[in-house]
């Protein structure tokens, strides 16, 4: 283990390699969609294995990696898509709503599928609920402005796959934009100078259209939810 400064007027950070590396090993490993347990359930579990600064690192890891990965796989695809039929497909990772719309439904949503193995409602949001409730100390334990990037980044992936995707919208899926927006909100107020809202983040902020939400266990619309409006809400201030 080691002790690493960060500047002038950060605190110091204990840095356990080897035991992020064993809370990311059973972050991946004990939870996921393969459990016969709620994901609520497996979130509040994530959330209290990922204590301290360690912790902290680890959910700030997942977030990447996810978005890294979420990142390559869009690139992939668009790769094929312009060997297979001649169209060059831009892929801008601060607005992915471009490449959505002009791919006109070729594209696959492959979030609950990707490579680092995990799944967005469980391990992501988990992830960015540890990093939301301790937003002061992540603006002092690692790069604010990549990791509120790619806040933004996940977000869009996920309102793109309801808009563009047909990837059903239920408790689950706005509990995670929920908290990707929340959690954007507070990084943003623990910066001294936060940067501009992406692209993707202000068209959407532009308008009002709600979504239904269908309970997660069934097909049953328990509520709505108007992405725009909560961004307004949360970002706007």
């Amino acid at each position: 283990m080691r002790w690493v400064r960060l500047g002038l007027g950060r605190r110091r950070v204990h840095r356990d390699p080897a035991r992020q590396q064993t809370l990311l090993h059973e972050a991946r490993n004990r939870f996921g969609p393969q459990w016969r347990v709620p994901f609520s359930d497996q979130n509040d579990a994530v959330v209290r294995l990922l204590d301290g600064d360690d912790g902290l690192l680890v959910a700030v890891d997942i977030v990447r990696e996810f978005a890294d990965a979420a990142h390559a796989e869009l690139v992939a695809q668009a790769t094929d898509l312009r060997r297979r039929t001649g169209q060059d497909l831009a892929v801008h990772r601060r607005n992915y709503r471009p490449l959505w719309r002009a791919a006109e439904g070729r594209l696959r949503w492959t979030l609950f599928t990707l490579p680092p193995g995990f799944f967005p409602y469980v391990h992501v949001t988990a992830a960015v609920t540890v990093i939301g409730s301790r937003a002061r100390r992540a603006v002092q334990v690692t790069g604010p402005e990549p990791l509120l990037a790619h806040l933004f980044e996940i977000l869009d992936l996920i309102i793109a796959g309801w808009e563009y995707g047909r990837v059903r919208v239920d408790t689950d899926a706005v509990a995670l934009a929920h908290r990707l927006i929340s959690t954007a909100q507070q990084l943003r107020a623990a910066m001294a100078t936060p940067p501009p809202l992406p692209p993707p983040v202000r068209e959407l902020m532009r308008r009002n259209s709600s979504i239904d939400v269908h309970d997660s266990a069934g097909d049953r619309v328990v509520g709505a939810f108007d992405p725009g409006q909560q961004m307004r809400e949360s970002l706007l201030v």
